[in-house]
Protein backbone atom coordinates (compact mmCIF):
# COMPACT_ATOMS: atom_id res chain seq x y z
CA UNK A 1 0.00 0.00 0.00
CA UNK A 2 1.32 3.43 -0.93
CA UNK A 3 2.12 5.89 1.82
CA UNK A 4 0.35 9.22 1.89
CA UNK A 5 3.63 10.87 1.04
CA UNK A 6 4.00 8.69 -2.09
CA UNK A 7 0.46 9.48 -3.16
CA UNK A 8 1.01 13.19 -2.57
CA UNK A 9 4.25 13.12 -4.56
CA UNK A 10 2.41 11.67 -7.57
CA UNK A 11 -0.04 14.56 -7.66
CA UNK A 12 1.27 17.33 -9.85
CA UNK A 13 1.55 20.67 -8.14
CA UNK A 14 0.66 19.23 -4.72
CA UNK A 15 0.30 22.15 -2.35
CA UNK A 16 -1.10 21.40 1.14
CA UNK A 17 -1.43 25.15 1.77
CA UNK A 18 -4.09 25.64 -0.91
CA UNK A 19 -5.07 22.32 -2.48
CA UNK A 20 -7.76 22.62 -5.21
CA UNK A 21 -10.89 20.53 -4.65
CA UNK A 22 -10.32 18.34 -7.71
CA UNK A 23 -6.78 17.56 -6.57
CA UNK A 24 -8.00 16.74 -3.06
CA UNK A 25 -10.50 14.32 -4.63
CA UNK A 26 -7.72 12.73 -6.68
CA UNK A 27 -5.68 12.27 -3.51
CA UNK A 28 -8.58 10.71 -1.63
CA UNK A 29 -9.37 8.37 -4.53
CA UNK A 30 -5.90 6.83 -4.20
CA UNK A 31 -6.29 6.56 -0.45
CA UNK A 32 -9.21 4.12 -0.65
CA UNK A 33 -9.31 0.35 -1.00
CA UNK A 34 -12.93 -0.69 -1.70
CA UNK A 35 -14.56 -3.09 0.70
CA UNK A 36 -14.58 -6.66 -0.61
CA UNK A 37 -16.70 -8.47 1.99
CA UNK A 38 -19.96 -9.75 0.48
CA UNK A 39 -23.27 -10.73 2.02
CA UNK A 40 -26.45 -12.10 0.49
CA UNK A 41 -29.70 -10.32 1.29
CA UNK A 42 -33.35 -10.74 0.46
CA UNK A 43 -34.49 -8.32 -2.20
CA UNK A 44 -36.69 -6.38 0.23
CA UNK A 45 -33.64 -5.66 2.43
CA UNK A 46 -31.28 -4.63 -0.37
CA UNK A 47 -32.37 -1.05 -1.07
CA UNK A 48 -29.43 1.38 -1.34
CA UNK A 49 -26.86 -1.41 -1.07
CA UNK A 50 -24.09 -1.85 -3.65
CA UNK A 51 -24.35 -4.89 -5.93
CA UNK A 52 -21.31 -7.17 -5.52
CA UNK A 53 -21.65 -9.16 -8.76
CA UNK A 54 -23.31 -8.79 -12.13
CA UNK A 55 -26.93 -9.93 -12.19
CA UNK A 56 -27.44 -12.11 -15.26
CA UNK A 57 -30.96 -12.35 -16.63
CA UNK A 58 -32.24 -15.94 -16.35
CA UNK A 59 -34.98 -15.31 -18.91
CA UNK A 60 -36.17 -13.10 -21.72
CA UNK A 61 -38.02 -9.98 -20.61
CA UNK A 62 -40.77 -9.92 -21.62
CA UNK A 63 -40.93 -13.72 -21.91
CA UNK A 64 -43.29 -13.57 -24.92
CA UNK A 65 -44.68 -11.13 -27.46
CA UNK A 66 -47.49 -9.27 -25.74
CA UNK A 67 -49.87 -6.38 -26.16
CA UNK A 68 -48.75 -2.92 -25.09
CA UNK A 69 -52.35 -1.77 -24.47
CA UNK A 70 -56.00 -2.74 -24.34
CA UNK A 71 -57.34 -3.14 -27.87
CA UNK A 72 -57.71 -5.65 -30.69
CA UNK A 73 -54.95 -7.91 -32.05
CA UNK A 74 -54.84 -8.80 -35.73
CA UNK A 75 -52.42 -9.55 -38.56
CA UNK A 76 -50.78 -6.39 -39.86
CA UNK A 77 -50.85 -7.88 -43.34
CA UNK A 78 -54.57 -7.01 -43.45
CA UNK A 79 -53.84 -3.29 -43.43
CA UNK A 80 -54.64 -1.53 -46.70
CA UNK A 81 -57.42 0.47 -48.28
CA UNK A 82 -59.33 3.16 -46.42
CA UNK A 83 -61.24 1.23 -43.75
CA UNK A 84 -60.57 -2.18 -42.20
CA UNK A 85 -63.45 -4.24 -40.77
CA UNK A 86 -62.61 -7.23 -38.56
CA UNK A 87 -64.81 -9.76 -36.79
CA UNK A 88 -63.99 -10.23 -33.08
CA UNK A 89 -63.57 -13.95 -32.48
CA UNK A 90 -62.50 -14.03 -28.81
CA UNK A 91 -60.71 -12.34 -25.95
CA UNK A 92 -57.08 -12.74 -24.81
CA UNK A 93 -56.49 -11.94 -21.15
CA UNK A 94 -53.22 -11.16 -19.39
CA UNK A 95 -51.72 -14.14 -17.61
CA UNK A 96 -53.33 -16.79 -19.82
CA UNK A 97 -52.50 -17.73 -23.40
CA UNK A 98 -55.34 -17.60 -25.93
CA UNK A 99 -55.30 -20.77 -28.04
CA UNK A 100 -58.19 -20.23 -30.44
CA UNK A 101 -58.00 -20.06 -34.23
CA UNK A 102 -57.87 -16.66 -35.93
CA UNK A 103 -58.85 -16.69 -39.60
CA UNK A 104 -58.36 -13.90 -42.17
CA UNK A 105 -60.78 -11.04 -41.51
CA UNK A 106 -60.83 -11.78 -37.78
CA UNK A 107 -59.27 -10.22 -34.69
CA UNK A 108 -59.02 -10.92 -30.97
CA UNK A 109 -59.99 -8.58 -28.15
CA UNK A 110 -56.77 -8.28 -26.11
CA UNK A 111 -55.76 -6.81 -22.74
CA UNK A 112 -52.50 -5.06 -21.85
CA UNK A 113 -49.77 -7.63 -21.21
CA UNK A 114 -51.67 -10.54 -22.76
CA UNK A 115 -49.70 -12.92 -24.99
CA UNK A 116 -50.14 -12.16 -28.67
CA UNK A 117 -52.15 -14.99 -30.29
CA UNK A 118 -50.28 -17.01 -32.88
CA UNK A 119 -50.11 -15.29 -36.27
CA UNK A 120 -51.08 -11.85 -34.93
CA UNK A 121 -48.58 -9.01 -34.72
CA UNK A 122 -50.47 -5.70 -34.45
CA UNK A 123 -52.79 -4.10 -31.90
CA UNK A 124 -55.29 -1.31 -32.56
CA UNK A 125 -56.13 0.62 -29.35
CA UNK A 126 -59.75 0.21 -28.31
CA UNK A 127 -60.39 3.96 -28.38
CA UNK A 128 -59.49 4.09 -32.09
CA UNK A 129 -62.14 1.65 -33.30
CA UNK A 130 -65.89 1.71 -33.88
CA UNK A 131 -67.50 -1.42 -32.46
CA UNK A 132 -70.71 -2.91 -33.86
CA UNK A 133 -72.12 -5.17 -31.11
CA UNK A 134 -74.77 -6.65 -33.38
CA UNK A 135 -72.15 -8.08 -35.74
CA UNK A 136 -69.29 -8.23 -33.18
CA UNK A 137 -67.22 -6.25 -35.66
CA UNK A 138 -64.72 -3.41 -35.36
CA UNK A 139 -63.92 -0.78 -37.98
CA UNK A 140 -61.05 1.71 -38.13
CA UNK A 141 -59.03 3.68 -40.73
CA UNK A 142 -56.27 1.48 -42.18
CA UNK A 143 -53.79 4.35 -42.23
CA UNK A 144 -54.06 4.87 -38.45
CA UNK A 145 -51.17 2.49 -37.69
CA UNK A 146 -48.41 0.32 -39.15
CA UNK A 147 -47.88 -3.47 -38.96
CA UNK A 148 -46.32 -4.40 -35.62
CA UNK A 149 -47.61 -1.34 -33.76
CA UNK A 150 -48.45 -1.64 -30.06
CA UNK A 151 -46.75 -5.03 -29.68
CA UNK A 152 -43.95 -5.66 -27.17
CA UNK A 153 -41.47 -8.23 -28.47
CA UNK A 154 -40.07 -11.14 -26.50
CA UNK A 155 -36.70 -10.16 -25.04
CA UNK A 156 -37.24 -6.52 -25.99
CA UNK A 157 -36.17 -5.37 -22.52
CA UNK A 158 -33.62 -8.07 -21.65
CA UNK A 159 -32.32 -11.17 -23.36
CA UNK A 160 -31.70 -14.35 -21.38
CA UNK A 161 -27.99 -14.41 -20.43
CA UNK A 162 -27.50 -10.66 -20.74
CA UNK A 163 -26.34 -8.42 -17.87
CA UNK A 164 -29.40 -6.96 -16.17
CA UNK A 165 -27.53 -5.07 -13.42
CA UNK A 166 -23.80 -4.41 -13.14
CA UNK A 167 -21.55 -4.96 -10.15
CA UNK A 168 -21.04 -1.68 -8.33
CA UNK A 169 -24.48 -0.27 -9.08
CA UNK A 170 -26.44 1.13 -6.16
CA UNK A 171 -29.74 -0.69 -5.73
CA UNK A 172 -32.45 1.93 -5.88
CA UNK A 173 -36.18 1.12 -6.21
CA UNK A 174 -36.09 0.78 -10.02
CA UNK A 175 -33.16 -1.64 -9.93
CA UNK A 176 -34.81 -3.68 -7.18
CA UNK A 177 -37.95 -3.83 -9.31
CA UNK A 178 -35.91 -5.00 -12.29
CA UNK A 179 -34.33 -7.77 -10.21
CA UNK A 180 -37.77 -8.81 -8.96
CA UNK A 181 -39.08 -8.94 -12.56
CA UNK A 182 -36.48 -11.65 -13.20
CA UNK A 183 -37.74 -13.79 -10.33
CA UNK A 184 -34.66 -13.07 -8.21
CA UNK A 185 -35.20 -13.45 -4.46
CA UNK A 186 -31.75 -12.60 -3.08
CA UNK A 187 -28.81 -10.45 -4.17
CA UNK A 188 -25.12 -10.42 -3.27
CA UNK A 189 -24.08 -7.00 -2.00
CA UNK A 190 -21.04 -5.48 -0.37
CA UNK A 191 -21.27 -5.02 3.34
CA UNK A 192 -22.05 -1.57 4.63
CA UNK A 193 -19.07 0.51 5.78
CA UNK A 194 -18.86 1.13 9.50
CA UNK A 195 -18.31 4.85 10.07
CA UNK A 196 -17.61 6.34 13.49
CA UNK A 197 -18.30 10.02 14.04
CA UNK A 198 -17.53 12.33 16.93
CA UNK A 199 -17.56 16.00 17.80
CA UNK A 200 -14.75 17.70 19.70
CA UNK A 201 -14.43 20.93 21.63
CA UNK A 202 -14.92 22.26 25.16
CA UNK A 203 -17.27 24.89 23.76
CA UNK A 204 -19.73 22.22 22.57
CA UNK A 205 -22.67 21.13 24.71
CA UNK A 206 -24.68 17.95 24.19
CA UNK A 207 -28.36 18.24 23.32
CA UNK A 208 -30.58 18.09 26.39
CA UNK A 209 -28.06 19.72 28.71
CA UNK A 210 -28.20 23.27 30.01
CA UNK A 211 -26.35 25.64 27.72
CA UNK A 212 -23.56 27.30 29.69
CA UNK A 213 -22.21 30.75 28.86
CA UNK A 214 -20.02 30.83 25.74
CA UNK A 215 -21.06 27.34 24.62
CA UNK A 216 -23.11 26.08 21.66
CA UNK A 217 -25.05 22.89 21.14
CA UNK A 218 -23.48 20.10 19.13
CA UNK A 219 -25.09 20.12 15.67
CA UNK A 220 -22.24 18.72 13.58
CA UNK A 221 -22.56 15.16 14.81
CA UNK A 222 -26.27 15.04 13.97
CA UNK A 223 -25.70 16.48 10.51
CA UNK A 224 -23.00 13.86 9.91
CA UNK A 225 -25.17 11.04 11.22
CA UNK A 226 -27.96 12.09 8.86
CA UNK A 227 -25.59 12.33 5.90
CA UNK A 228 -24.15 8.89 6.69
CA UNK A 229 -27.56 7.33 7.10
CA UNK A 230 -28.58 8.69 3.69
CA UNK A 231 -25.60 6.76 2.30
CA UNK A 232 -26.75 3.64 4.16
CA UNK A 233 -23.58 3.47 6.25
CA UNK A 234 -23.50 1.69 9.59
CA UNK A 235 -23.03 4.61 11.97
CA UNK A 236 -21.09 4.36 15.23
CA UNK A 237 -21.90 7.42 17.32
CA UNK A 238 -18.96 8.19 19.63
CA UNK A 239 -20.62 11.27 21.01
CA UNK A 240 -19.07 14.52 22.17
CA UNK A 241 -15.41 14.38 23.22
CA UNK A 242 -13.88 17.26 25.24
CA UNK A 243 -10.57 18.93 24.32
CA UNK A 244 -8.72 16.54 26.62
CA UNK A 245 -5.89 14.64 24.89
CA UNK A 246 -6.31 11.34 26.84
CA UNK A 247 -10.07 11.33 26.12
CA UNK A 248 -9.47 12.12 22.46
CA UNK A 249 -6.85 9.37 22.18
CA UNK A 250 -9.17 6.81 23.74
CA UNK A 251 -11.98 7.83 21.39
CA UNK A 252 -9.83 7.59 18.25
CA UNK A 253 -8.31 4.27 19.33
CA UNK A 254 -11.77 2.81 19.96
CA UNK A 255 -12.99 4.15 16.64
CA UNK A 256 -10.00 2.73 14.75
CA UNK A 257 -10.73 -0.73 16.17
CA UNK A 258 -14.46 -0.71 15.33
CA UNK A 259 -14.80 1.32 12.17
CA UNK A 260 -13.68 1.47 8.56
CA UNK A 261 -13.80 5.26 8.66
CA UNK A 262 -13.61 7.85 11.44
CA UNK A 263 -15.01 11.35 10.94
CA UNK A 264 -14.41 14.06 13.51
CA UNK A 265 -15.36 17.72 13.44
CA UNK A 266 -13.36 20.53 14.99
CA UNK A 267 -9.80 20.76 16.25
CA UNK A 268 -7.91 20.45 12.93
CA UNK A 269 -6.85 24.07 12.58
CA UNK A 270 -3.76 25.55 14.24
CA UNK A 271 -5.21 26.99 17.44
CA UNK A 272 -3.70 26.29 20.86
CA UNK A 273 -6.66 24.10 21.84
CA UNK A 274 -6.81 22.18 18.56
CA UNK A 275 -5.61 18.94 20.13
CA UNK A 276 -7.17 16.72 17.45
CA UNK A 277 -4.56 17.73 14.91
CA UNK A 278 -1.63 17.05 17.22
CA UNK A 279 -3.08 13.73 18.32
CA UNK A 280 -3.77 12.49 14.78
CA UNK A 281 -0.29 13.54 13.70
CA UNK A 282 1.02 11.25 16.44
CA UNK A 283 -1.38 8.32 15.97
CA UNK A 284 -1.88 8.16 12.23
CA UNK A 285 -0.37 8.67 8.79
CA UNK A 286 -2.05 12.01 8.07
CA UNK A 287 -2.02 14.88 5.63
CA UNK A 288 -3.36 18.22 6.77
CA UNK A 289 -4.62 20.59 4.13
CA UNK A 290 -5.92 24.01 3.58
CA UNK A 291 -8.22 23.08 0.73
CA UNK A 292 -8.92 25.91 -1.71
CA UNK A 293 -12.65 25.97 -0.99
CA UNK A 294 -15.16 28.07 0.89
CA UNK A 295 -16.55 27.15 3.34
CA UNK A 296 -14.37 24.35 4.67
CA UNK A 297 -10.74 25.29 4.16
CA UNK A 298 -9.06 23.31 7.01
CA UNK A 299 -9.30 19.53 6.54
CA UNK A 300 -7.33 16.44 7.52
CA UNK A 301 -7.22 13.05 5.81
CA UNK A 302 -5.25 9.93 6.56
CA UNK A 303 -5.10 6.37 7.82
CA UNK A 304 -4.69 4.63 11.16
CA UNK A 305 -3.12 1.15 10.90
CA UNK A 306 -4.10 -1.63 13.31
CA UNK A 307 -2.30 -4.99 13.66
CA UNK A 308 -5.54 -6.94 14.06
CA UNK A 309 -7.22 -5.34 11.02
CA UNK A 310 -6.48 -6.24 7.39
CA UNK A 311 -7.00 -2.67 6.22
CA UNK A 312 -6.22 0.67 7.84
CA UNK A 313 -9.00 2.90 9.13
CA UNK A 314 -9.59 6.03 7.09
CA UNK A 315 -9.69 9.24 9.09
CA UNK A 316 -11.27 12.57 8.18
CA UNK A 317 -10.86 15.62 10.37
CA UNK A 318 -13.46 18.15 9.26
CA UNK A 319 -13.67 21.82 10.29
CA UNK A 320 -15.80 22.86 13.22
CA UNK A 321 -18.24 25.30 11.59
CA UNK A 322 -21.59 23.58 10.94
CA UNK A 323 -22.00 24.52 7.27
CA UNK A 324 -18.33 23.79 6.56
CA UNK A 325 -18.83 20.28 7.95
CA UNK A 326 -21.71 19.58 5.59
CA UNK A 327 -20.03 21.13 2.55
CA UNK A 328 -16.73 19.28 3.03
CA UNK A 329 -18.66 16.04 3.53
CA UNK A 330 -20.65 16.51 0.31
CA UNK A 331 -17.70 17.68 -1.77
CA UNK A 332 -14.96 15.38 -0.47
CA UNK A 333 -16.04 12.72 2.03
CA UNK A 334 -19.17 11.45 0.27
CA UNK A 335 -17.39 10.56 -3.00
CA UNK A 336 -14.68 8.81 -0.99
CA UNK A 337 -17.20 6.76 0.98
CA UNK A 338 -18.99 5.72 -2.20
CA UNK A 339 -15.68 4.52 -3.62
CA UNK A 340 -15.03 2.60 -0.40
CA UNK A 341 -18.49 1.01 -0.75
CA UNK A 342 -17.61 -0.21 -4.26
CA UNK A 343 -20.13 2.07 -5.95
CA UNK A 344 -19.46 2.65 -9.66
CA UNK A 345 -22.43 4.92 -10.37
CA UNK A 346 -21.62 8.35 -11.74
CA UNK A 347 -22.42 11.18 -9.30
CA UNK A 348 -25.62 13.13 -9.90
CA UNK A 349 -24.93 15.84 -12.49
CA UNK A 350 -24.75 19.47 -11.53
CA UNK A 351 -27.70 21.44 -12.89
CA UNK A 352 -27.36 24.74 -14.72
CA UNK A 353 -29.53 27.60 -13.56
CA UNK A 354 -29.75 31.35 -14.13
CA UNK A 355 -28.48 33.32 -11.15
CA UNK A 356 -30.92 35.75 -9.59
CA UNK A 357 -28.16 37.18 -7.39
CA UNK A 358 -24.85 38.95 -7.79
CA UNK A 359 -22.20 36.66 -6.31
CA UNK A 360 -18.79 38.02 -5.37
CA UNK A 361 -15.87 35.63 -5.81
CA UNK A 362 -12.13 35.70 -6.44
CA UNK A 363 -10.45 33.11 -8.68
CA UNK A 364 -8.32 30.51 -6.90
CA UNK A 365 -10.85 28.57 -4.82
CA UNK A 366 -14.10 26.67 -5.26
CA UNK A 367 -17.03 28.28 -3.45
CA UNK A 368 -20.26 26.64 -2.37
CA UNK A 369 -23.13 29.04 -1.68
CA UNK A 370 -26.48 27.96 -0.33
CA UNK A 371 -29.22 28.52 -2.88
CA UNK A 372 -32.85 27.95 -3.72
CA UNK A 373 -33.59 26.59 -7.19
CA UNK A 374 -36.98 27.12 -8.80
CA UNK A 375 -38.53 27.07 -12.26
CA UNK A 376 -39.54 30.32 -13.96
CA UNK A 377 -42.65 30.87 -16.09
CA UNK A 378 -40.84 29.51 -19.17
CA UNK A 379 -39.75 26.33 -17.40
CA UNK A 380 -36.11 27.39 -17.07
CA UNK A 381 -34.23 26.97 -13.79
CA UNK A 382 -33.31 29.94 -11.64
CA UNK A 383 -31.37 30.07 -8.39
CA UNK A 384 -31.19 32.70 -5.69
CA UNK A 385 -28.99 32.90 -2.62
CA UNK A 386 -30.67 31.36 0.44
CA UNK A 387 -30.05 33.44 3.55
CA UNK A 388 -26.83 34.39 5.33
CA UNK A 389 -23.80 32.63 3.81
CA UNK A 390 -21.68 32.53 6.99
CA UNK A 391 -20.03 29.15 7.60
CA UNK A 392 -21.66 28.94 11.02
CA UNK A 393 -25.18 29.82 9.84
CA UNK A 394 -26.96 26.49 9.67
CA UNK A 395 -30.43 27.99 9.20
CA UNK A 396 -29.61 29.01 5.62
CA UNK A 397 -28.47 25.45 4.91
CA UNK A 398 -31.88 24.26 6.09
CA UNK A 399 -33.60 26.86 3.86
CA UNK A 400 -31.65 25.87 0.74
CA UNK A 401 -32.38 23.07 -1.72
CA UNK A 402 -28.91 23.08 -3.28
CA UNK A 403 -25.40 24.51 -3.34
CA UNK A 404 -24.33 27.00 -6.00
CA UNK A 405 -20.91 25.70 -7.08
CA UNK A 406 -18.58 28.49 -8.23
CA UNK A 407 -15.54 26.87 -9.91
CA UNK A 408 -11.92 27.25 -8.84
CA UNK A 409 -10.81 29.56 -11.66
CA UNK A 410 -14.09 31.47 -11.97
CA UNK A 411 -14.73 35.00 -10.79
CA UNK A 412 -17.78 36.94 -9.68
CA UNK A 413 -21.25 36.17 -11.07
CA UNK A 414 -23.73 38.78 -12.25
CA UNK A 415 -27.52 38.50 -12.22
CA UNK A 416 -28.54 36.49 -15.27
CA UNK A 417 -25.29 34.53 -15.56
CA UNK A 418 -25.53 30.72 -15.71
CA UNK A 419 -24.22 28.84 -12.67
CA UNK A 420 -24.00 25.19 -11.66
CA UNK A 421 -25.95 23.83 -8.72
CA UNK A 422 -25.43 20.69 -6.64
CA UNK A 423 -28.99 19.78 -5.74
CA UNK A 424 -29.45 18.31 -2.29
CA UNK A 425 -31.90 15.75 -3.63
CA UNK A 426 -29.55 12.99 -4.76
CA UNK A 427 -26.72 14.10 -2.42
CA UNK A 428 -28.59 14.53 0.85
Amino acid sequence: MKSLQQIAAELSGYDPKALPVDQALAFLAQLVEPLCEVEELELAHSCDRILAEDLISPLDVPPHDNSAMDGYAFSGAALGGETLALHVTGTALAGKAWTGQVDPGQCVRIMTGAIMPKGLDTVIPQEMVTFDPAESTIRFPSNSLQPGDNRRLRGEDLRCGSIALQRGQRLGPARLGLAASLGVERLKVYRRPRVACLSTGDEITAAGQALREGAVYDSNRYSLIGLLQRLDCEVIDLGLIPDHPPSLRAAFEAAAEQADVVISSGGVSVGEADHTRALLDEMADMVFWRVAMRPGRPLAAGRIARKNKPRPTLVFGLPGNPVAVMVTFLALVRPTLLQLMGCSDAPPPLLRARSLSNLRKKPGRTEYQRGWVSANANGGLEVSVAGNQGSGVLSSMAQANGLIVLPHEGGSVQIGDPVEVMMFEGYL
